[in-house]
């Protein structure tokens, strides 16, 4: 590890130099350092490009309140896998006496301003995003102001400045659909995310590589998009399995989904594995416990999680990490949701 240490501006660098520079008030110079949000757009550029060309670096004396915290920022915290990421961050956070602060952002995927002045008001340790990403201009604050940031993302085109932790998604969607090939299943469906997310494309394109490794034609009528809830699992099960060539296998983008999907085949009068296989992702707890027992796609969460904040740990304490983005294996567990197709009678 090499230890990082900010340039230090010359000794004449101010806020009035910079105020000067730019042609602004010191207190505009001020509530940019301070990332409040009354500051035009682009003002808030002029006074951000002179900030670094002059390597303004803030001498902050860190606050007693969130000193010893780390913040947990979901975009959605509604699942088992949320529960998962969770338990990862936490044993890291507890084992180097820290404390933790959990928020969610409704879904959405970036801070809202309101959201980044307290942050910057409480000053905690560090801060790890889970699935959600922080401005360009956000991120220039929280690096101003002293505070490291790491994402846990299962996307992989997060920006190279920003240290992320996520896993190979291209490789679970190509170990799920050589499973179910292998099998002799050749009508296989897939329900993968919403497709406005990397990861959900991703695990949709290893699925249709092993299709071409095999040598077996992908029915486009087979490939669905959607949340990665219960209930998007259920209404895309129900259409699939009401199709008059219905698919012998649906890999779903989730536990939770394929929970979904278990549901519609019972709906349907389907047993599982006999006349349809099942294959979920993340391999979740509750997955052991489904009936029958889910085969799925092994994300580890917890490591992804637990390395995660290792690495923001380790970004608190000056030092760079040796590299800003890491990605896990993705395994392939084999329980008994899935079985070679019924022969025709």
């Amino acid at each position: 590890m090499t230890e990082h240490r900010p340039l230090d501006p010359p000794a004449s660098t101010t806020i009035a130099t910079i105020a000067n520079d730019v042609g602004v008030s010191v207190a505009t110079v001020s509530k940019v350092l301070n990332g409040r949000g009354d500051v035009a757009p682009g003002t808030r550029a002029r006074v951000e490009e002179s900030l670094d060309r002059h390597r303004y670096q803030r001498r902050h004396r860190r606050s007693t309140s969130g000193a010893g915290r780390v913040d947990l920022v979901f975009h959605e915290f509604d699942t088992g896998w949320a529960m998962e990421i969770l338990r990862g961050v936490e044993a890291v956070t507890s084992a180097a006496g820290l404390g933790l602060s959990v928020a969610q952002l409704d879904g959405a995927h970036r801070p809202p301003p309101r959201w980044l002045d307290a942050l910057l008001a409480d000053r905690p340790l560090g801060v790890v995003f889970v699935l959600s990403h922080l401005a360009e201009v956000q991120q220039q604050h929280l690096r101003r102001h002293g505070i490291p940031f790491v994402v846990v993302d299962t996307d992989s085109a997060t920006s190279a400045s920003v240290p992320t932790v996520g896993s190979n998604n291209w490789n679970g969607g190509l170990l799920a659909a050589r499973h179910l090939l292998d099998l002799g299943h050749r009508r296989i469906a897939i329900i993968s995310g919403p497709p406005d997310v990397l990861c959900s494309r991703a695990r949709a394109a290893g699925f249709q590589s092993a299709h071409e490794e095999a040598g077996v034609p992908l029915d486009r009528e087979l490939t669905r998009f959607g949340s990665f809830s219960a209930g998007a699992g259920h209404n895309h099960g129900l259409q699939l399995l009401r199709l008059a060539d219905r698919p012998t296998a649906i890999f779903a983008g989730s536990d939770i989904q394929a929970m979904g999907v278990l549901r519609a085949a019972r709906q349907c009068g389907l047993r599982v594995p006999e006349d349809l296989s099942v294959i979920g992702y993340d391999n979740l707890p509750v997955s052991a416990w489904t009936d029958p027992p889910l085969t799925t796609i092994n994300q580890p969460l917890r490591d992804m999680a637990g390395i995660a904040t290792q690495m923001l740990l380790e970004l608190a304490r000056g030092h760079e990490p040796a590299t800003s983005r890491i990605d896990l294996v993705t395994e392939l567990v084999v329980r008994e949701s899935t079985a070679p197709p019924a022969q025709p009678h």
